[in-house]
C-alpha cells in the first residue's frame, strides 16, 4: 500500500534521525512547500520536533527528527512487556514479590506527590493531584459539587495494561489516595479495569468542625 506523505516523513526521520530540509526533499518530488505543510501538521500532532543549529557564518539552519511520540507510532512491546515481566517474576520469585514491588511503586509515587500536595488546603491538593497526574498520562477531568465534594473522572489509564493483570494497582491507588486526603474520604465509584469507560473517585469534602 501507498504510503502517505506524512508517513513517509516519519519513516525517513525513523531511518535517519536528524535530517535537514535539503536532505528530505531529496526523498520527494513534491514542493518543498508542500513537505513543509505536511512537517508542520506533524509538529502540531508532536510526532516531529525541529531543532535549530546556529552556525559560526551564515544563517542558522534547522533539521527535524521524531519525538519520543513519533516512535511510538513504530510497532513497539511497551504495553505488553512489563505484564511479561511482572508473570515472569511471580514465576520465578512468587507471588509475594510481585506484590512488595507494586507496593513499592505506590510508596514511589505517594511520596512524589506528597511533595506537590504538602501545604495546600482541599481545594488546592484536589487541583495539584490532577495536574500531576495529568502531566504523566492520566486525562481526569474535576467536577466540584454544591456539598463541596470533587468528582475525578479519568478517561484514561496510562498503566492500565498493567492494572488488567494485577487489581492490586487499583487497591493501592485507592490506599494512597486516602493517605493524601486523610482528613477526607476517597471512594471509587468505577474503573476501567472492571468494563466501564472511565475511572471515577469522589473525594468527600473534609467534615467542619462544630
Amino acid at each position: 500500500m501507498k504510503k502517505t506523505t506524512k508517513e513517509r516523513l516519519i519513516l525517513i526521520l525513523k531511518k535517519n534521525k536528524a535530517v535537514t530540509m535539503d536532505e528530505l526533499m531529496a526523498f520527494f518530488t513534491i514542493s518543498e512547500p508542500a513537505v513543509r505543510k505536511h512537517l508542520h501538521e506533524l509538529e502540531s500532532e508532536e510526532l516531529i520536533k525541529k531543532r535549530k543549529h546556529k552556525q559560526k557564518i551564515g544563517r542558522p539552519f534547522y533539521t527535524y527528527e521524531l519525538t519520543e511520540k513519533g516512535h511510538g507510532q513504530f510497532p513497539n512491546q511497551y504495553e505488553q512487556l512489563p505484564v511479561e515481566l511482572l508473570h515472569d517474576l511471580e514465576e520465578l520469585q512468587g507471588p509475594e514479590l510481585v506484590t512488595a514491588l507494586l507496593d513499592k511503586r505506590m510508596e514511589r509515587e505517594e511520596d512524589e506527590l506528597l511533595t506537590k500536595l504538602d501545604g495546600k488546603d482541599f481545594d488546592e491538593k484536589v487541583h495539584h493531584l490532577v495536574e500531576a497526574q495529568n502531566n504523566v498520562g492520566y486525562m481526569i477531568e474535576v467536577e466540584k459539587t454544591s456539598d463541596g465534594d470533587y468528582i475525578l473522572t479519568n478517561y484514561n489509564c496510562p498503566i492500565v495494561n498493567i492494572a488488567k493483570a494485577y487489581q492490586q494497582v487499583c487497591s493501592n491507588e485507592k490506599i494512597m489516595y486516602n493517605r493524601l486526603f486523610h482528613e477526607s474520604n476517597v471512594v471509587p465509584e468505577e474503573y476501567i479495569t472492571t468494563g466501564s469507560h472511565i475511572c471515577r473517585w469522589v473525594i468527600k469534602a473534609p467534615k467542619k468542625d462544630d
